[in-house]
């Protein structure tokens, strides 16, 4: 299955972030915990004119905790700034704002010595579709100012938000990149919902799902499936399996495998599979 998506809008807003990189100080880049590699958009050093950038991962109640701790690690050894928190409720988010004035100590204290004292911290909120960018800034602002949805494409164009006396962010829609390279990107980023529904095949990408739980979390899928012969059966049949023990029947009495693939993905975007990581 071989995933890509580059809908003409997100060229338009690459566009419009280029133009606007030079009133910012800061990136502040949103990732997925579950894909804190393949949901960060290669272009992007590009795009933010090698502005000071840190990373937040996102929905880290999702995320295998040992993984991401193990995540954290790894950005740290390559010095990329990277803070963890769960923007539905809140957790994380004051390091957010602690990490943006890090990120600027060096412009502050030029704007201390140009007498400059009340100038705010602007910063860029960057990442790919459906990685939280709208509930992670009405979290921090403590209002509804960013339109949220557990699609992606919700927001459409550049908002400036007030966030503390000392920082303003400027929001800016999901953009992915014209081609992945390697499949398995675009499969990760169709199993968290970063790629529009209306082009996938949700049977076939259900099949890669329960690849992924044969070979990475096997046992915590047999917890809430648990079929027997697990490691002796095709993932199709595995797929019908499930749709049996959840009395998921089309005509006939067969197994609607198209209906259980359906909810199996939600099952597992909404976290109700657990907590895993994808890479």
């Amino acid at each position: 299955m071989n995933i890509q998506w580059y809908p003409g809008h997100m060229t338009k807003a690459r566009r419009m972030m280029q133009e606007n990189i030079k009133l910012v100080d800061v990136v502040v880049e949103l990732v997925d915990a579950r894909v804190p590699v393949s949901s960060r958009n290669p272009e992007m050093a590009q795009i933010t004119n090698n502005k000071p950038r840190f990373v937040v991962l996102n929905k880290i109640d999702l995320a295998d905790p040992k993984r991401t701790a193990e995540w954290i690690q790894k950005f740290k050894e390559e010095s990329l700034p990277s803070v963890c928190v769960n923007a539905r409720t809140g957790e994380g988010l004051p390091a957010v704002l602690t990490a943006a004035r890090e990120a600027c100590k060096d412009k502050i204290a030029r704007d201390k010595r140009r007498g400059m004292m009340n100038r705010p911290i602007r910063a860029m909120i960057v990442g790919i579709p459906n990685v939280g960018k709208s509930t992670f800034i009405n979290k921090l602002v403590g209002r509804a100012t960013a339109k949220t949805g557990n699609k992606p494409g919700v927001t459409k164009g550049k908002q400036w938000i007030k966030i503390k006396k000392d920082i303003e962010l400027l929001d800016t829609p999901g953009i992915l990149w014209p081609k992945f390279e390697d499949r398995t990107v675009g499969l990760r980023l169709a199993f968290i919902g970063s790629i529009r529904e209306e082009i996938l095949d949700a049977e076939t990408l259900a099949l890669e799902l329960v690849r992924f739980f044969k070979n990475d979390y096997r046992n915590d899928f047999l917890q809430k499936y648990p079929i027997e012969d697990f490691e002796g059966k095709e993932p199709h049949d595995i797929l019908r399996e499930m749709a049996k023990m959840r009395n998921l029947l089309a005509s006939h009495g067969e197994p609607d495998v198209h209906r259980l693939s359906k909810m199996f993905l939600e099952e597992f975007r909404n976290g109700k599979m657990g907590s895993f990581t994808l890479e």
